[in-house]
């Protein structure tokens, strides 16, 4: 289960999420799904990018660091494109597109994580 906060802006992220933090996992990611609503989301840890091959939805990326600060956000990153390359990148949260802008998200944001999983 994952929850993300928005520290910052005082938002949340993601209300009902999942962990991907194991090699199948991570290179599977949200392959697959037709949708993702509102609230739903994914921490992919660790990990320092992301593809959207075999997609069928945008999606927001954002990207943290150890801290849980926002490093970068690509925005509604389309099927099929692979996502930006950043410094300092731990790990990355995954979301609807457009919901990072919804929230307000913007980098050096501070993200409060609380997933079930050993970081």
């Amino acid at each position: 289960m994952l929850c993300v906060e928005n520290v910052t802006r005082g938002t949340a992220l993601v209300e009902r999420g999942r962990v991907a933090d194991n090699l199948w996992t991570r290179f599977r990611g949200l392959m697959g799904e037709r949708a993702l609503p509102a609230g739903d989301g994914m921490l992919i840890t660790p990990c320092t990018s992301v593809h959207c091959m075999f997609m069928s939805i945008p999606i927001d990326v954002v990207y943290c660091d150890r801290q849980d600060r926002v490093v970068a956000i690509d925005a509604a990153l389309k099927p099929w494109r692979i996502g930006s390359l950043h410094k300092g990148v731990h790990h990355v949260i995954e979301l609807p597109a457009g919901h990072a802008a919804a929230t307000g998200t913007l980098v050096g944001d501070q993200l409060n994580v609380n997933a079930s999983v050993s970081r």
